[in-house]
């Protein structure tokens, strides 16, 4: 459980650099949280690392149960 919530915590420490709305494109301001959600720039990064995390998460849970199922 401590790696999960260590995968997922530099995860969310890192999403604003991956995220990170910026003004120069798109039809809603760079510094908004419609700009985050609105423009598929930054809402395919976000999405894909929110199910990549999911997925991580769900992998070393089965992994976890794997093992104490074997013992």
């Amino acid at each position: 459980m401590k790696k999960i919530a260590f995968a997922v915590s530099l995860v969310a420490l890192a999403l604003p650099l991956f995220v990170a709305a910026h003004p120069g494109h798109g039809e809603h301001g760079g510094y908004t949280i419609t700009h985050y959600f609105t423009e598929p720039v930054h809402a395919v990064v976000g999405i894909s690392l929110l199910i990549a995390v999911f997925l991580v998460a769900v992998f070393l849970k089965g992994k976890k149960e794997h093992v104490k199922n074997n013992k």
